[in-house]
C-alpha cells in the first residue's frame, strides 16, 4: 500500500509456539494457523511471518529437531496455498534449508545471520532474507541480548547491520533481496527502541522492516490499539518498506491514508 508515496506492506505474525507473550497456544493447531494465516491475508497482510520458537525474555530456547517438529507441516502446506508470501522466523541454519526446499521464503533471522551457515545458505540459494539486529556482544543468543549489556546508540546498530549486509553481497545476495530490521526489543535500553521507530532513515539504500508490535518499550497498553498504530504511523513516515505486525486489519486502515 502507498502511504505519502511510500509503498509499504504488512507482515501479519503467527506465531505456532506455546509460548509467546500475546497469543501462545492459540496456533499450534495445522486447521488453526491455516485460518489464522487466510485471516491475516484478508486483512491485508503482503507477507506473513511464520515462528516456531518464542524469543521473548525468558521463553524456553528450542532445538532444530524440536522447531521443525512445530512448523515444518504447517509451512508445507502454507507454501503451497501462498507461494511466495510466506516468511520463516528461524535463527537454525538446517530449518531454513528445509523451508527453501518446500517453496520460495523469505527466511527472517532475529541474530542477524550470526551463524555463518545461515549466511552461506541465503546467499547460495539467493533467497529473500530480514537481517535483524542483535547486538554483537550477544553471541547470536536472543536470550542473552535481553539479559544485557543493553546497546543505546543507533549508530552501533546501523555500523553492525550494514557490516552483515555487504557480507551477503560480497557472496553474491543482491541488496533488493536483503531487508534490514534494527531488532527493537532485543538487547536495547528503552529510549532507542523508540528512536529504532525511524530506523529507514538510516539506510535509505535498503529496504527496512520494523517490528514493534505489543512490545514492552510501547507501555503499559501495549496490547491495545493506540500505541501500536502510533507507533506504525511514526515508522511509515519515516520510510518503512515493512511493518510486522499482530494488528494487521487495524494497521491495514492506518495505511489507506491518501499517498
Amino acid at each position: 500500500m502507498l502511504y505519502d508515496g511510500i509503498m509499504t506492506e504488512l507482515v501479519g505474525i503467527l506465531n505456532v509456539t506455546p509460548d509467546s507473550f500475546s497469543d501462545g497456544g492459540l496456533y499450534m493447531e495445522t486447521e488453526k494457523a491455516l485460518q489464522k494465516t487466510a485471516q491475516l491475508f484478508k486483512e491485508g497482510a503482503a507477507v506473513v511471518d511464520v515462528g516456531a520458537e518464542s524469543t521473548r525474555p525468558g521463553a524456553t530456547v528450542l532445538t532444530t529437531e524440536a522447531e521443525q517438529q512445530r512448523l515444518l507441516q504447517i509451512l508445507q502446506q502454507l507454501i503451497e496455498q501462498y507461494p511466495g508470501k510466506i516468511s520463516v522466523d528461524t535463527y537454525h541454519p538446517e530449518t531454513a534449508r528445509r523451508a527453501l526446499e518446500l517453496g520460495d521464503v523469505i527466511i527472517n533471522d532475529v541474530t542477524g545471520m550470526h551463524d555463518s551457515a545461515m549466511l552461506e545458505l541465503v546467499s547460495a540459494r539467493r533467497a529473500r532474507c530480514v537481517v535483524s539486529h542483535l547486538p554483537a556482544a550477544a553471541a547470536g543468543d536472543p536470550q542473552a541480548a535481553h539479559a544485557g549489556p543493553l546497546v543505546d546508540d543507533v549508530r552501533q546498530v546501523r555500523e553492525e547491520l550494514l557490516a552483515k549486509a555487504a557480507e551477503l553481497q560480497r557472496q553474491g545476495l543482491p541488496r533488493d533481496r536483503i531487508i534490514l530490521d534494527p531488532g527493537i526489543g532485543f538487547g536495547k535500553t528503552e529510549h532507542l527502541n523508540k528512536e529504532l521507530l525511524t530506523f529507514a532513515r538510516e539506510v535509505p539504500e535498503y529496504s527496512v522492516m520494523i517490528g514493534y508490535s505489543r512490545k514492552r518499550f510501547l507501555g503499559a497498553r501495549r496490547l491495545e490499539p493506540g500505541p501500536n498504530l502510533e507507533a506504525g504511523r511514526i515508522a511509515l513516515e519515516a520510510g518503512a518498506a515493512y511493518l510486522r505486525v499482530h494488528d494487521v486489519a487495524g494497521h491495514s486502515r492506518l495505511l489507506r491514508r491518501p499517498g
